[in-house]
């Protein structure tokens, strides 16, 4: 009679070896073996986490046990534990906010942006800082007159301009008519974006990326098209409701901004 001390196979009894789970930090690449795509942790939405690969692409994928490959070895992944409370709060911009404060008095100098959906934009993320540092912003309407307009404004060390220019790259009508300003009391910055929709991450408003618009069709209208958003004034809605953070936005956008803010503020107390 064979001795069967075991009660069968031994090896159909090892134990399984359990996959490790790891936190999702930020930053964290990680490969989803189903499809291949490979990327850093960005942010986790209802669940889920995004990641975005080198090439800027952003796909979102459940938090399933064993459901990735960190060095070629299965993971599971998870959230991070919630911040510890330390009585302090970050601002959409992520900057540290300030409870109970009352909207500083208007500065002389002033923050002016091409058009009303760049004010909003700006409002969504900045709003806290520019009313704790009592900075307005005011739309252009276009930017074709900037040297007048710089002019009639009247501009001192105390009283500043910041301007953000749309589509500022070399050879384009803007930075021909930014080049004709030399007031040392201005600073331009701008993103190479043609409109600042396309400042907004594509994940945030729920695309793959935003859609190429042919030569001489208005950008806006040419994108609600192609993405059967309807009018324009809809599909602004749906790219200012997918902005919570300074996370949604491009980098280009994010330093321009933050270097106005600085320049207009700098020196006043």
């Amino acid at each position: 009679m064979r001795d069967d001390r075991y009660g069968g196979d031994v090896l159909a009894r090892k134990p399984r070896r359990e996959v490790p789970e790891v936190v999702a930090e930020p930053g964290l690449v990680v490969e989803d073996p189903a499809s291949g795509f490979c990327g850093a942790v960005t942010r986790f939405e209802h669940g889920n986490v995004v990641l975005e690969d080198r090439h800027g692409r952003h796909r979102l994928f459940p938090l399933t046990k064993a459901g990735f490959l960190l060095d070629g070895k299965p993971v599971t992944l998870v959230r991070p534990a919630p911040a510890k409370a330390t009585g302090k709060t970050v601002s959409a911009s992520g900057s540290v906010r300030v409870e109970g404060h009352t909207a500083r008095t208007a500065r002389d100098s002033r923050l002016w942006v091409e058009g009303i959906h760049d004010a909003e934009l700006v409002e969504r993320v900045w709003g806290h800082d520019l009313r704790v540092e009592g900075v307005v912003v005011e739309p252009l309407h276009g930017i074709d007159d900037l040297p007048g307009l710089v002019a009639e404004f009247g501009t001192a060390e105390s009283r500043r301009l910041g301007v953000l220019v749309d589509h500022l790259v070399a050879g384009s009508k803007e930075s021909r008519i930014v080049d004709r300003l030399r007031d040392p009391n201005v600073l331009v910055t701008g993103h190479p974006y043609v409109d600042v929709w396309q400042a907004v991450r594509p994940a945030s408003v729920g695309i793959r990326a935003w859609p190429a618009v042919p030569r001489g069709v208005d950008w806006k209208t040419g994108v609600c098209d192609a993405l059967g958003w309807g009018e324009p004034a809809d599909g602004w809605r749906r790219v200012l409701a997918g902005v919570r953070s300074y996370k949604d936005l491009e980098t280009p956008l994010i330093g321009a901004v933050e270097r106005l803010i600085d320049f207009v503020t700098f020196g006043e107390e």
